[in-house]
């Protein structure tokens, strides 16, 4: 791949500041870069048991652990100390396997310290970290059709080439597979002189896409219906800060997208989906997305690409689905995601 590093000046900034500049999470001038959502009950679970210097020197903004998880690949873009890379070690197990990317040495350093502790904690190896750039996937050895799940969390944000970043994810990701990232979004372009301001860049803010920017990348992906799982507007909570970018409205959503051929509208061919109720961590509902709550037994009627993603993805042996897509009946009567509504302009990005 040619010009393997990505631009010098946006990634030297950002790796010195969470390599030399940030020593823990304490260290952040802004709320920007800190947990936005409550934790589900088997990740909560979990992250009790993931070494105290580990979760130290964690800088995330959301939860980006779906369920589903026993024996996944899993690819964690941007994994600093492993924080989130131990916990998805507990929730695939023996037969899953983790791989944690990083750039910074620092970060890596403290991931990797502690390899030892969480397999005799967990009671099984299988995790390991690389260095390298999340616009080389190559580069760090990550074949195409590879793994199940990429996961990210407050990281896509820091690349200066998103378009790079997610033609890699689409490429390692297995057909059927899932991308489920959290980060941080704003409501317009972000202006030149903040988007390379060292301390907006490092805090999440100056690298932050415009939602309605990413909808289109996402199309550009050939990824038609990305999802909005969960939604909250950030507080910077740092008036100088404030005084720079307070005219912007900046959010923390956690996105889910898969690797499958959908419509970029929401289609009816009077399908009906039914959650049989067999996940563990969800007996009683499955929620795929802000817009879509599966109650264990309860037929719902879906759209054509709601169907393939809990059909044609690893949810499939959750699901049963009734129709095919044989017959067609318009558009599927939706109303707008949570994506949508946090663009100024309101368009509608992806399904229902």
């Amino acid at each position: 791949m040619d010009d393997v590093k990505p631009a010098t000046s946006i990634t030297d900034t950002v790796k010195d500041y969470y390599g030399k500049v940030l020593k823990s999470s304490a260290d952040l001038k802004t709320s920007a870069c800190c947990l936005a959502e409550s934790l589900p009950p088997q990740v909560a679970a979990a992250l009790k048991d993931v070494h105290e210097e580990v979760k130290d020197r964690f800088y995330g903004c959301g939860s980006p652990i779906p369920p589903a998880l026993d024996g996944v690949a899993v690819l964690d873009l941007g994994c600093g100390s492993g924080r989130d890379c131990y916990v998805l070690s507990k929730l695939v197990g023996p037969r899953g396997r983790v791989i944690g990317l990083d750039m910074t040495d620092e970060q890596l350093a403290v991931a990797r310290r502690h390899l030892d502790y969480h397999a005799r904690k967990f009671g099984h190896a299988n995790v390991e970290f690389r260095q390298g750039y999340i616009e080389d996937l190559a580069g760090a050895g990550i074949a195409d059709a590879s793994v199940d799940l990429v996961v990210s969390n407050c990281v896509l944000n820091l690349s200066p080439d998103k378009p790079r970043v997610f033609r890699e994810i689409f490429r390692v990701l297995k057909p059927g597979g899932e991308l489920y990232f959290s980060d941080v979004f704003a409501d317009r372009r972000i202006p030149k002189p903040l988007a390379e301001d060292p301390i907006l860049l490092g805090e999440c803010l100056g690298g932050a896409l415009y939602v309605e920017d990413f909808r289109r990348l996402m199309a550009q992906m050939g990824c038609l219906d990305a999802r909005v799982v969960a939604s909250s507007p950030l507080a910077i909570n740092n008036a100088e800060i404030e005084r720079k970018a307070g005219f912007i409205k900046f959010y923390s959503l956690t996105i889910r997208a898969f690797k499958l051929a959908l419509e970029d509208r929401c289609e009816d061919f009077g399908q009906v989906a039914y959650y049989q109720g067999s996940l563990p961590e969800s007996p009683h509902a499955f929620v795929l997305d802000d817009h879509h709550r599966f109650e264990t037994g309860k037929p719902m009627p879906i759209c054509g690409n709601t169907a393939d993603m809990v059909s044609k993805t690893r949810f499939g042996r959750h699901f049963r689905v009734a129709g095919d897509k044989s017959t067609h009946f318009g558009l599927f009567d939706c109303g707008p995601g949570q994506l949508a509504q946090t663009s100024e302009a309101g368009a509608k990005a992806g399904c229902c």
